[in-house]
């Protein structure tokens, strides 16, 4: 652990834990809004047969911190846990024997720690020729769950979108996708454009689907890759060996959507079968309303997150200690950054059982 959190020193100077939105300040309002720095899940330490004490490591920081927040052991510790299949918004979604898809903010640092919220969606739908065991990623439309509605990506032709509502009783509306290309895709929710978007395989293709009226009939969007770097022979073929996946990110902050590719090469295989993989590079476009992907080395100000969680980007200067232009990135069995003005890819092997970033939550004070 203190390797890894040395090696992140680049990436986690400050000491705050709670910052200030520096946009209201900067026009001189005042606020009682906080907002806690990215975080990744540690562990919990056992406080009793099921609870375990958070830990988190902030991501400005140099040091894990110890949490009060208790939570169930079995969604950070337990090796063997399947249940845990995505975040969004720092929310865990979680599959049991039963079926059921459920919403907790167990992970969430800020939130209470005495009712903790579970909510549970109907039952899956499965569709004919389709499978509902395998999940690809969750996606929410808003930290809110009462009032929000769900994406879930099965791998496969599956896509099935959930409304949540105080004022109505919640059920799913399944599509079926016809295009292989986004059967092992992930699903995003865009803020700017308020629908839901898929990657296809290669990134030359983006479905949208509205999240009230989800259609199988999709808008799809083509995309033109421009100011491609020149590779040397020995680059192309690192890349053309290893195994690549493509994740839409928006900026909230900056109103941009990224295209991130993230090439893994498999290093060893062990008993089962099972491969461990490491990143080699990773290439950010960044995409315009006209259909342009232009590969970019330069994000800003902004700071991008990648994991087993949507991934989000941060104002670097929003939270004291971080440096911009950077993509964390974390995954079961690796961690590290890449310094986007170079390409530089560090990368440290870290078994994690939760390997979600948690993005800025927002606090009130009292």
């Amino acid at each position: 652990m203190s390797l890894l959190l040395g090696s992140l020193s680049r990436l986690s100077l400050g000491k705050h834990v709670y910052v200030r939105s520096s946009l209201l300040l900067s026009k001189g309002f005042s606020t009682s809004l906080l907002q806690t720095p990215p975080c990744e899940i540690v562990l919990a330490e056992r406080c009793g047969a099921d609870l375990g004490k958070l830990v988190v490591l902030y991501i400005n920081e140099v040091k894990c911190t110890n949490l009060e927040k208790k939570v169930p052991l079995e969604l950070v510790n337990d090796k063997d846990a399947k249940i845990r299949i995505g975040a969004s918004h720092g929310w865990i979604a979680t599959l049991k024997e039963d079926g059921i898809l459920r919403l907790q903010d167990d992970l969430i640092p800020v939130e209470s720690n005495s009712g903790p919220k579970r909510i549970s969606l109907p039952p899956l739908v499965t569709l004919p020729h389709c499978q509902t065991q395998i999940i690809t990623n969750v996606s929410m439309s808003s930290s809110s769950p009462e009032d929000c509605v769900v994406a879930v990506k099965f791998l496969g032709p599956q896509l099935s979108f959930c409304k949540l509502s105080s004022q109505s009783k919640p059920e799913w509306t399944n599509i079926k996708i016809e295009n292989p290309c986004f059967y092992s895709s992930r699903v995003m929710f865009s803020k700017k454009h308020n629908m839901f978007g898929i990657p296809g395989s290669g990134g030359h293709l983006i479905g949208s689907w509205d999240p009230y009226k989800p259609s199988k009939n999709p808008k799809f969007q083509r995309l033109r890759f421009t100011n491609m770097p020149k590779l040397s022979k020995a680059k192309q073929n690192l890349l053309d060996s290893c195994s690549r996946s493509e994740h839409l990110v928006e900026s909230l902050p900056t109103g941009e959507t990224f295209l991130v590719k993230w090439y893994k090469k498999t290093t060893k295989i062990a008993k089962g079968g099972i491969a461990t993989m490491r990143t080699k590079a990773l290439m950010v476009f960044k995409l315009d309303d006209e259909g342009n992907a232009v590969y970019t080395q330069d994000i800003g100000d902004l700071n991008m997150f990648l994991s087993n969680s949507e991934p989000f980007c941060i104002s670097a200067t929003s939270f004291p200690g971080m440096d911009p232009n950077y993509v964390s990135f974390r995954d079961f069995e690796e961690t590290g950054f890449v310094e986007l003005s170079f390409s530089d890819v560090w990368s440290l092997a870290s078994t994690c059982l939760v390997p979600y970033y948690i993005p800025p939550q927002n606090v009130v004070e009292s």
